[in-house]
């Protein structure tokens, strides 16, 4: 039984569809308009009850008294995860304002709300019984930014519970934080933004020499760095690179929640015990099932239904070899 935690960012997404990203002074129309559950939290914790019915997952995080919180509590649950670890606060819930443009394109304008107040005191360890502890997204909680992701990390390490962490895209935030959460980390999930933030190279960098250089600074476990057209793994199995798939023309939706789906995907593949290539097929199937939906887990199902889904989906070619 997999039985696995989820803590950090909680937000509802405010999704705006758009026909294109206005320049300064320019007005555009929004064509539609969604309200979901967003952050780290609920997509990858949804994603992973989808994924695997039967699994038991919990979510930590901070919420307001306002319907935003009542909308997330009652999404998780209905999704099958145990929101009873969501706790109140007097701000309001946090809350992303997702301009979504046709094709995949999308811009965010987050209020953090409650999120400010989550810390390493917000995760019940002794009340629930988990073996996984996935804790997101740094850059965006300020006490886990402060120090409280290192009381997190430490606690779940010192109760033998495997651990893994992820990121905000934020290229000006000070990685610092992370950076010394490295060690205490046993599988790290990031794309390559994130990684290029936490090791100062660019982001277009070979994520074989970003992967090396996170290993070298201290994260002793698995790295695991996606982006658009791959995904890649170094392990003690040595280093694995799987391409991404090759979707029809029209197929997108939106990219919200994609790099959450593929999070969920990974943690399912490492908890099973696949090996490292069918751990990263596994995630990008499930990237590839948060693209088909507008929302963030709308288009997630059971790992047997990914699988068929995609089962005749070529994928994109690498240009070198591993």
């Amino acid at each position: 039984m997999l039985r696995i935690a989820v803590a950090g960012t909680v937000l509802v997404d405010h999704i705006n569809g758009i026909a294109k990203y206005p320049s300064p002074g320019e007005l555009v129309n929004i064509e539609s308009r969604m309200d979901a559950p967003g952050g780290c939290v609920p997509n990858v914790a949804i994603d992973l009850a989808l994924l695997m019915p039967g699994a038991e997952v919990f979510a930590f995080g901070r919420v307001g008294r306002d319907g935003d919180a009542r909308l997330a509590a009652d999404k998780l649950r209905l999704a099958g995860v145990n929101a009873d670890g969501l706790t109140e606060s007097d701000k309001c819930t946090g809350f992303t304002e997702v301009m979504s443009v046709a094709g995949g394109e999308r811009t965010f304008f987050t209020c953090p709300g409650a999120n400010a107040d989550f810390g390493a005191g917000d995760v019940d360890f002794d009340r629930y019984a988990f073996d996984r502890l996935h804790l997101g997204y740094f850059f965006l909680l300020d006490k886990v930014d402060r120090g409280d992701g290192q009381k997190l990390l430490f606690e779940a390490r010192r109760r033998g519970i495997k651990t893994s962490i992820d990121l905000v895209s934020d290229s000006s935030a000070d990685p610092e934080e992370v950076r010394r959460c490295l060690g205490l980390v046993d599988d790290l999930i990031i794309n390559e933004r994130e990684a290029a933030a936490i090791t100062g190279m660019a982001a277009d960098a070979d994520p074989r020499v970003m992967a090396e250089k996170l290993r070298g600074m201290g994260a002793a476990g698995r790295v695991i760095i996606h982006r658009p057209d791959l995904s890649l793994c170094l392990s003690e199995r040595g280093l694995t690179a799987v391409p991404s798939l090759v979707l029809p023309e029209g197929y997108i939706k939106g990219a919200t929640g994609a790099g959450d789906a593929f999070t969920a995907g990974a943690l399912i593949g490492i908890s099973l015990g696949l090996t490292d290539s069918e751990t990263l097929e596994l995630a990008s199937c499930a990237a590839a099932a948060a693209l088909g939906a507008e929302d963030a887990t709308g288009g997630m199902m059971s790992i047997d239904k990914l699988k068929t889904k995609f089962a005749k989906t070529g994928r994109q070619k690498i240009c070198w070899q591993i």
